[in-house]
């Protein structure tokens, strides 16, 4: 029964999110002064996609609620199969596609209708022809088993209550050899009780993270070997503070700028890659 209302308060969380960010009349509080594309570009750079990038992609692709960029150290192939784990609008599947090419494929997976919605409406608008966007579980995926190269995704894995499973079934739909790339938030320090035990909380990709090591635990008990840890860097608070979300936690407990770097000096955003070796 909790397992249900945690994913029914995130799915409509980021129902909620994709509505706002394609609207003209969202404009977070740290950035009252620019249009939304504008903050989703920026945090983009900020965590690591190039300009190229983000403008060869859709618009409303990029949401700017990820975390990493996973394509960009994934050494994708040509005529690779590519699966993302909570695809969202779409932004990392197109990338993947990109590199993909017109012989390989991409399956994106997102249990919120709305942006499964949104997703096909940017691939259809980019005339993507491999991209192929499901709705469904990254706890269940609706993907063959032994099917995949290459798992990519983007600061969502933190938001599944069951985050074991979630790399079991990652192991079941990887090929021989299959790789993955995660980006991610962990934790280095515990968090306070008001984010830990708030819906919103888990909703901004805060309250869902758990600690790195437990992480890493987790990806080695689902089978993958040779784990490694790409790439780790401080949790940006403007990403943070981006997330209506989790800008709301911050203005009802009237946190100040020294417990709102408490919050963002206890996160790590890290990148992972592993190997399914049989």
């Amino acid at each position: 029964m909790i397992k249900e209302k945690h994913a029914s308060n995130v799915k409509k969380g980021y129902a909620e999110i994709v509505k706002r960010r394609t609207q003209k009349s969202f404009f977070p509080k740290l950035f009252q002064c620019c249009d939304p594309k504008d903050i989703a570009a920026y945090i983009g750079i900020e965590i690591g996609y190039s300009e190229t990038e983000i403008i060869n992609v859709p618009e409303n692709a990029n949401l700017g609620i990820g975390c990493g960029n996973p394509t960009a150290i994934a050494s994708i192939k040509k005529g690779e199969t590519i699966l993302d784990l909570g695809s969202g609008a779409g932004f990392d599947c197109f990338l993947a596609s990109n590199e993909t090419g017109k012989t390989g494929k991409v399956i994106g997976v997102d249990f919120t209708p709305e942006m499964v919605a949104q997703a096909n409406k940017n691939a259809e608008k980019g005339n993507y022809k491999n991209i192929e966007f499901k709705i469904g579980e990254i706890e269940n995926l609706p993907v063959e088993s032994n099917s995949v190269d290459l798992i990519i995704s983007n600061c969502v894995i933190n938001l599944a209550s069951q985050k074991e499973q979630v790399f079991n079934e990652a192991y079941r739909v990887a090929k021989p050899k299959g790789r993955i790339m995660i980006s991610d938030i962990v934790l280095l320090n515990d968090l306070p009780d008001y984010v830990k035990n708030s819906v919103e909380g888990h909703i901004a990709c805060l309250a869902g993270a758990v600690r790195k090591v437990d992480y890493i635990n987790a990806i080695a008990k689902a089978g993958f070997t040779e784990i490694n840890i790409v790439k780790e860097a401080k949790f940006p608070i403007e990403l943070m503070l981006n997330d209506p979300i989790a800008e709301k936690i911050v203005r009802e407990n009237n946190l100040t700028q020294k417990e709102i770097s408490a919050i963002s000096n206890s996160i790590a955003s890290i990148s992972i890659s592993a190997i399914k070796m049989h």
